[in-house]
């Protein structure tokens, strides 16, 4: 089952060669929610594994991004000792086009950006 959730991107670590056959790569977003008794901050840890961690780079940094992910749960165990862990595997990013984030895209069209129609007679063509 896929998951989705939208934040800032507050910090992204390189690529961890694990082994020969995988990798992986961290991220975390900032996510803030207004709630009856003031401002909520969660700082969500995602991970990218394999082809996965080529998704993102550091000029996602800063951006609010929409992330899939499905959540991923392990058990391991170690000298009789049993341990649990969670996992949110992303994999998919897409960045979010917010009025702070505008000047990242290509500028608005405007009246302004075409010439009027006495500019016009001076074209060659």
């Amino acid at each position: 089952m896929a998951f989705e959730i939208s934040g800032r991107v507050i910090d992204i670590a390189p690529v961890n060669q694990v082994s020969d056959k995988f990798r992986k790569r961290e991220f975390v977003i900032e996510k803030k929610e207004a709630g009856g008794a003031g401002l909520f901050i969660d700082y969500i840890k995602f991970q990218l594994i394999q082809d996965k961690c080529d998704l993102i780079n550091e000029s996602f940094l800063n951006a609010e991004v929409k992330v899939t992910f499905n959540l991923r749960g392990n058990k391991w165990e170690r000298e009789g000792k049993v341990s649990y862990f969670t996992n949110l595997d992303a994999w998919k990013i897409e960045r979010i086009r917010t009025e702070d984030t505008e000047q990242e895209f290509p500028p608005h069209i405007t009246d302004e950006s075409f010439p009027g129609d006495d500019q016009l007679d001076d074209l060659p063509f």
